[in-house]
């Protein structure tokens, strides 16, 4: 039986065939040379015609199905808003599927009345064989974030669309059944608190301003600095003084450090989420301050020497960019690390707080 995907490469050898026995059939019947290559000529120019005819329909059945994915896609993992609440937001996905523009990771912000609610997940395997599973969350989600009033309610509105996505498919799939996504929740609310849920996720990263030491505070508001310590006679000049080495980074640089939280869930899908769930506070998002959200592809992409990709120390190098550029120099510089092959799907977010 001849599938679809197989059609065009049936029409191509079809006409080739009916033209070479053209071809062939005329050069060797008996008569004048001139005439038998004029008719082979226009032979050929059929043939050519005809092969013109199908290659064309063939780039529209292209651009119709591209246009029909693409509209899949969209509506699937949609474009953020570059504003939500008083934070800039971008976001970027890299599908390990050739062709596809989403695979099996998931991420989502929107604004409720709860405070901005956002989803980042990541579906067991890549690719276009997990998007069922990846829409049955984001669906889930996208309708409890704006009714539930709290997070735990939410992931269990996620928990209860996968496994009656996964008891579908597992009637015909029996592979299915072992199905799961591990999912970050996170609620920022109006003052910036931060509250999580996390079923297996690897944790956000914060950037934020290196916080600055004393005396050079006191400098930048005129005051006199105090002198520069000195060793007292009599002591071993190697004692520090007792303020320093309190400030990692230099004043006015930027830390890239994982977000604070409580106990990690084992993913959705695994085992039932627990009855008494509630979510964690993890500190405060503040004016200028980023979340960098992502899936574990990020982290796990090598080269071809096995190294591991770099996450943090590229962000430390992007910290100052805008949303939209850290995620596009992140997405760069995987593509060079991994030398564009990537073996897992990614997902990256991006939520600068922008509000004064």
């Amino acid at each position: 039986m001849i599938t679809r995907g197989e059609m065009p490469l049936v029409r191509r050898v079809c006409v080739l065939a009916w033209a070479g026995a053209a071809v062939s059939w005329e050069l060797s019947t008996p008569g004048r040379l001139v005439p038998s290559l004029a008719t082979c000529a226009a032979f050929l120019l059929l043939a050519t015609g005809c092969a013109l005819h199908i290659r064309r329909g063939l780039l529209g059945e292209l651009r119709r199905s591209q246009e029909i994915a693409g509209a899949a896609q969209r509506a699937l993992l949609r474009p953020l808003p570059g504003r939500i609440g008083g934070l800039t937001a971008a976001a970027a996905q890299l599908s390990a599927s050739r062709g596809a523009a989403v695979g099996g990771d998931l991420y989502e912000a929107v604004p409720t009345a709860y405070g901005i609610r956002v989803v980042i997940g990541d579906v067991r395997g890549h690719g276009l064989p997990a998007l069922g599973a990846a829409a049955a969350v984001l669906g889930a989600f996208r309708e409890g974030a704006y009714d539930e009033p709290s997070l735990a309610g939410v992931l269990r509105r996620m928990e209860r669309a996968l496994g009656r996505h996964v008891r579908d498919r597992a009637e015909s799939e029996p592979a299915a059944a072992e199905e799961f996504v591990t999912v970050l929740l996170l609620q920022i609310a109006g003052d910036g608190t931060l509250l999580a849920l996390n079923c297996g996720h690897p944790r956000p990263y914060l950037l934020r301003s290196a916080p600055v030491p004393e005396h050079c505070a006191a400098r930048s508001r005129g005051a006199v600095p105090d002198p520069a310590p000195r060793t007292p006679a009599g002591l071993n000049s190697s004692a520090r003084p007792a303020f320093e080495g309190r400030v990692q980074a230099a004043p006015g640089s930027t830390q890239v450090l994982p977000l604070a939280g409580g106990e990690t869930l084992p993913p959705l899908g695994v085992v039932p989420v627990p009855a008494d769930v509630w979510p964690h506070d993890c500190g405060e998002l503040r004016p200028g301050e980023t979340l960098f959200l992502y899936t574990d592809g990020a982290e796990d992409a090598r080269d071809r020497a096995g190294r591991f990709f770099d996450l943090a120390g590229v962000l430390a190098e992007e910290a100052a960019a805008t949303p939209t550029r850290l995620v596009a120099g992140v997405h760069a510089a995987l593509l060079r690390h991994t030398g564009g092959r990537l073996t897992d799907d990614i997902a990256l977010l991006v939520l600068r707080d922008d509000r004064s």
